[in-house]
């Protein structure tokens, strides 16, 4: 899976990057002149001071280069994960019209209600592929993330098996109902 895969270029590229960077360092403080009376007091603080400066900045630097693997990575996952979630929302759309109290009620149609073709066993295989479809959903936002040790992106896969655990509860129960209405032989 691509998000499992060392991103060889990339490294290589921070690397020379980092090499770079250190190198300049080097090269800074064996070129610098460094004052031959010894320093006093305020060429003390200033050269600290820079000094200081120097190394937060490359330092800030170093951090953002060594980062922007996982960055990229993490973006990647969480634009999956997003569409995973949105694919769970279109199920559980499809599925809100399946209301088993109306095969029991034998409801008014109106000229805008959906055709509703699905009879009792039909209605529930309906739901039940609905639910395998919100499993299926949540183990594959799971295998996303299997090698990718983030905590951000481990967070929206939690989310989203939240998500259609709850929407496949929700199913189950319009099931459970029809089950009960089958016993009760009014489907």
């Amino acid at each position: 899976m691509w998000i499992a895969k060392p991103q060889r270029l990339l490294r290589i590229t921070t690397w020379i990057l980092l090499i770079i960077m250190a190198s300049g360092l080097v090269v800074i403080l064996t070129h610098t002149a460094w004052p031959r009376g010894g320093f006093d007091l305020v060429g003390l603080v200033q050269g600290l001071e820079a000094a200081l400066n120097i190394t937060i900045l490359l330092g800030a630097a170093a951090l953002f280069l060594a980062t922007v693997e996982v960055r990229i990575k993490r973006k990647r996952a969480l634009k999956a994960i997003h569409e995973l979630r949105a694919l769970a929302h279109v199920i559980d759309m499809h599925q809100l019209t399946k209301d088993p109290e109306r095969l029991r009620l034998h409801a008014q149609e109106t000229a805008s209600s959906p055709k509703r073709t699905l009879r009792g066993p039909e209605l529930i295989r309906y739901l039940d592929y609905c639910s395998e479809m919100l499993s299926l959903i949540g183990k594959l936002a799971a295998l996303y993330v299997q090698k990718f040790d983030d905590p951000v992106a481990l967070a929206a896969v939690n989310e989203v098996e939240e998500l259609t655990t709850g929407l496949s509860r929700k199913i189950w129960q319009k099931i459970m109902i029809l089950n009960a209405f089958a016993a009760e032989e009014l489907v």
